[in-house]
């Protein structure tokens, strides 16, 4: 098995790589975390779906390939740039919404149905807002989470922040988990019902 030949990869995908090195966008999710992202979105059907931070829309192109017909998914950035990006591929899909907010108060004001699956790849829904945002996921619904493998980008101080949330998720009693050594590093964990 070569985990390096990729299948089905998203026709976008190509697209908003060429557009992340065109507007120097560095924090781009890799394949191996959209690929895993895909399948798990494909696992739901019918499913309610949420990403924490859109960035230029890589690892959205991967999830939207995922989903059926009937489901839907939110994604949000603060960044107004690469919301518009995002939005210039994908907001003629009626399945996606994309907004250009701040998470922690866009989780603060969230009143919708709860998630069948997160994918947080910002700072609310990762390392503030958490609390918050799991009470949003579903029994059954998976919470994901990357880079939790040191990165060269990490600022000082990032590493313990990284320990204290998967010390956090290892914690509670309704949560199953699995880390993984692998991307970028991947916490897998799905809410269990109690």
């Amino acid at each position: 098995m070569n985990q390096a030949e990729m299948i089905n990869i998203p026709e976008v995908y190509g697209k908003l790589l060429e557009k992340s090195s065109e507007i120097g966008f560095t924090m781009p999710s890799d394949v191996y975390i959209g690929s895993l992202l895909k399948t798990l979105v494909a696992s739901k059907p019918n499913g309610n779906f949420l990403e924490l931070g859109t960035g230029i829309g890589l690892s959205l192109s991967w999830m939207v390939d995922g989903m059926d017909a009937t489901s839907t998914l939110t994604t949000l950035d603060n960044d107004a740039e690469l919301v518009e990006i995002a939005k210039s591929y994908f907001g003629g899909d009626k399945r996606v919404t994309i907004s250009c907010a701040e998470g922690g108060s866009w989780l603060e004001e969230y009143k919708g149905e709860k998630f069948d699956l997160v994918f947080a790849d910002a700072w609310p829904g990762k390392y503030s807002h958490l609390e918050l945002m799991l009470e949003q996921l579903k029994p059954g619904g998976f919470y994901i989470v990357d880079d939790m493998k040191q990165q060269p980008n990490w600022p000082d101080g990032h590493g313990k922040k990284v320990l204290e949330l998967i010390r956090y998720l290892e914690g509670r009693n309704d949560m199953e988990l699995t880390k993984m050594d692998w991307s970028t590093g991947i916490v897998i964990a799905v809410k269990t019902i109690n």
